[in-house]
């Protein structure tokens, strides 16, 4: 082994000088030193007085693997990964990386669909389209549970939280009424809020009593939901996703701007349908802003 690789063969005709490697491989010099310090493409020989790097013939092959990947714009560490796996597995692999991309060009058009509307201020058509009512909740005790996360985690933290929350509810009187989510700062892909999981219970007494037994081993807390009035719009599952939400947000804060009402508190979302058995255009969830007059 030598400081810029390791020493596999001894050069002979077979061997390719880097600069000849490089264009067979459709890759510059630099590229090729990059990938050899991450361990994506290392030399078949090093010499050890001139440092001059070699390749094999049989190497070209990955080496344009390699470049066709970033052409994806795959991390190299992902690259890393994939080309240690056989052709199967990698294969496999490479769909996956795909589906996500995919999925987030289709949150990003969507994203760009609202936002030409935001920038052309047609979204009023858009807040058209959704029915804002208003409902008064009492006051209840809650089971909680806070996290920081950002929006590419909420979807990993919700369901397991309201399961946990439930089941926990069960010890407390039952469940009073639907899990929702409070936002209490922005969750964003920058900002991890934090959110708060909730779940009303019937029984304050019990909660308290629950809660004092499990000390500090339960993330789950207990605390009082005011009474309060909310402003909201009922939407799909579908419509759950992000970016397509924030057009919900957006159209109560603005009806609730017209009537002349003030947000109190931070937004939430209410989810009162099975999320498993339910369709892409069922409902499933409230959108809501607690608000009160003047």
């Amino acid at each position: 082994m030598t400081e810029d690789g390791p020493v596999n063969a001894q050069p002979h005709d077979e061997l390719l000088s880097i600069g000849v490697f490089a264009a067979r491989a459709r890759l510059s010099p630099k590229a090729l030193r990059l990938y050899d310090r991450l361990g994506l493409l290392e030399p078949a020989y090093v010499d050890e007085v001139s440092g001059y790097r070699y390749y094999r013939v049989d190497q070209v092959e990955r080496a344009r693997t390699v470049a066709l990947l970033r052409r994806l714009d795959m991390p190299l560490a992902g690259i890393a990964e994939m080309v240690r796996l056989d052709g199967e597995r990698a294969a496999l692999s490479l769909d996956a990386y795909w589906a996500g991309i995919e999925e987030r060009f289709a949150e990003q058009r969507t994203l760009a669909a609202y936002l030409r509307g935001r920038l052309s201020g047609r979204n009023a058509e858009l807040y058209a389209t959704f029915e804002v009512k208003t409902v008064d909740v009492p006051e209840t005790h809650v089971l909680s549970e806070t996290r920081h996360v950002v929006a590419g985690e909420l979807a990993a933290w919700i369901g397991p939280s309201a399961e946990r929350l439930e089941k926990a509810a069960k010890e407390c009187g039952g469940i009073a009424a639907p899990h929702f989510v409070v936002y209490h700062a922005d969750v964003t892909e920058e900002s991890d809020g934090p959110a708060e999981s909730c779940v009303p219970v019937v029984d304050a007494e019990a909660a308290r009593a629950w809660a004092a037994a499990q000390g500090r081993a339960s993330d789950a807390k207990v605390r009082v939901e005011p009474a309060h009035r909310l402003a909201y719009t009922r939407i799909t599952k579908a419509q759950v996703a992000y970016p397509q939400i924030i057009a919900a947000y957006d159209a109560v804060e603005a009806w609730a701007a017209e009537r002349g009402l003030t947000i109190t508190g931070p937004c939430r979302e209410v989810y009162f349908a099975d999320w498993g058995r339910s369709g892409p255009e069922d409902e499933v969830c409230d959108v809501a802003f607690p608000v009160s007059a003047g």
